[in-house]
């Protein structure tokens, strides 16, 4: 349990770093911004259709009596929608941190500096971060996508539909949002997909501490914008934990040391453009 309480304690001081250091914070907002208007557009449209889409799903109820008819396409339409605004959070990170490649890159250098002293560097011309960016991204949402078809199964059984599987919805969106968001430092340290994988399945309740408080936040509008840097810086400290780099420096952002202890020994990584 100690490890959920460190990921939310990275989560909060990638926040003071960005609030400290004012200018990365600004800059930070930019594809923030340009992502959430274009998600709001989509939002707002799926709201809009949402109950044609379940009249159109559900032709073989339009002879059903009151009140089935209704319970089942309110249902089916509060169910699309959740599934859309799943897809939103989950897509969300990835967009913006394609959008701001750049930006957020040299955040996350500036806050390896100012923790360790030496920034890692990929080595990867911008066109071939970008291009490994978005492939790992879409592989990603490939399994985001297959957790989501089973979390909209699993939301017509009664009770658990209703309990459980939110819950689970929450976990699997905290955890792959915190894949998204260490990604960044763990690209510049060399560190494929698979790898990155298997580093974060070794310290699950440190990523579920930092990413579901993370994926609450984003569903509040507006506030995944103004969290993104924050969030980048956070995941940066995050991922120097999960690699054994705080063992070089005991301070932290607010100069406390972190504890390592359970972090998996890793062998030299691969090339990122593997």
């Amino acid at each position: 349990m100690r490890d959920l309480g460190a990921g939310l304690s990275h989560l909060i001081k990638g926040q003071r770093w960005v609030v400290r250091h004012g200018r990365w914070l600004g800059i930070g907002l930019i594809p923030g911004l340009i992502t959430l208007v274009v998600y709001a557009g989509a939002l707002i449209a799926l709201g809009y259709g949402a109950d044609d889409l379940a009249d159109w799903a559900t032709p073989f109820a339009d002879d059903w009596s009151s009140p089935w008819l209704g319970l089942l396409r309110n249902t089916l339409t509060v169910l699309v929608f959740a599934f859309g605004l799943f897809l939103a959070v989950i897509t969300f990170t990835a967009v913006t941190l394609l959008v701001g490649q750049p930006f957020y890159e040299a955040l996350s250098e500036e806050v390896d500096r100012a923790e360790g002293g030496e920034a890692p560097e990929s080595g990867l011309p911008l066109w071939r971060e970008l291009w490994i960016s978005a492939r790992d991204s879409v592989r990603i949402l490939v399994r985001v996508a297959l957790y989501a078809v089973l979390l909209f199964a699993l939301g017509f059984v009664p009770v658990a539909g209703q309990t459980v599987v939110p819950l689970l919805g929450f976990c699997v969106t905290g955890y792959f949002l915190a894949e998204e968001l260490t990604a960044v430092a763990l690209q510049r340290r060399g560190m494929v997909l698979k790898d990155r994988l298997v580093l974060l399945r070794g310290r699950r309740l440190l990523i579920l501490g930092f990413g579901v408080p993370l994926g609450l936040a984003f569903l509040v509008p507006f506030v995944a914008v103004f969290l993104m840097p924050g969030a980048v810086a956070g995941a940066t400290l995050l991922a120097r934990e999960l690699v054994g780099d705080d063992d070089e420096s005991d301070d932290g952002p607010d100069g406390e040391g972190s504890d390592d202890e359970g972090a998996p020994v890793l062998s030299p990584p691969r090339t990122a453009g593997d």
